[in-house]
């Protein structure tokens, strides 16, 4: 018996791996979430048996204890079973944990890995996560923990210089807003990604101070990804602005 756990990348469908397709064309059972782009389940065989088990924040879905169980059934009566995952399996996609129960249950796994929407959401909106002179490096956080808690995480993050991206964290806006004011961080860029990658994709830019008020102003909602730190604001920046940093950057380099 055989799991295989793909990762479906970020949303446009365009975006999945040429081994995470060769595996779907073969597929027998795929359980697959709300998070990856339905045309996806197109490339299976007409007799594959397609299972829906997303899961997205504030709607019904199916627990992770139902999703092992079927793992196991579909496993046991076709000998192979695909999970197809949104992003990647191993960034809070919860793909070790159903390796871990397959093996406890003889079952052996393979990981096809998929683009991250951490990163793939904010290139596709005009965000480098790291750029030359203003971040050196990122810190991708989850803004729903398994306590339903805004993770601790965060209050490091926010007090180094690194880009902080906060997966699943809308919900947790106000208290973001919140841990940043209480360090004196007001003016810190931030943006907020909802259906990256996808023809939707909607952004909004603002700065901590603001940012919440945007947020309603624009009616964002989920599937969002929040990026902070002084790239957020790079999109919004004008050519003749990019043109001056970079003629900053020379100066300082001749000096």
């Amino acid at each position: 018996m055989k799991l295989t756990l793909i990762g479906a990348g970020p949303g446009d469908p365009d975006l999945i791996t040429l081994k995470g397709i060769k595996a779907l064309q073969k597929a027998k059972v795929v359980l697959y979430d709300s998070l990856a782009h339905p045309s996806l389940l197109e490339y299976c065989p007409e007799d594959t048996v397609k299972i829906l088990v997303g899961k997205r924040f504030g709607k019904t879905s199916c627990g992770q204890d139902d999703i092992n169980n079927l793992i196991l059934e579909y496993a046991s009566r076709y000998d192979e079973v695909i999970r197809l995952k949104g992003g990647d399996p191993f960034i809070f996609g919860r793909g070790y944990e159903e390796i871990v129960f397959a093996a406890q249950h003889g079952i052996e796994s393979e990981v096809i890995p998929g683009i991250s929407s951490s990163y793939a959401a904010p290139a596709l909106a005009g965000i480098p996560l790291t750029s030359r002179g203003m971040s050196e490096s990122f810190w991708v956080i989850t803004g729903t923990t398994k306590a339903h808690e805004i993770s601790k995480d965060l209050e490091l993050a926010a007090r180094s210089t690194a880009t902080v991206v906060v997966l699943m964290g809308l919900h947790k806006l106000e208290e973001i807003v919140n841990l940043y004011a209480s360090i004196n961080k007001l003016d810190v860029p931030i943006s907020i990604i909802q259906n990256g990658t996808l023809e939707n994709q909607k952004v909004v830019t603002g700065k901590i101070s603001n940012i919440a008020a945007l947020a309603r102003i624009s009616e964002m909602a989920s599937p969002a990804i929040i990026v902070i730190g002084p790239v957020a604001a790079l999109p919004d920046l004008s050519l003749e602005k990019i043109q001056n940093m970079i003629k900053r950057e020379d100066l300082q380099k001749e000096e």
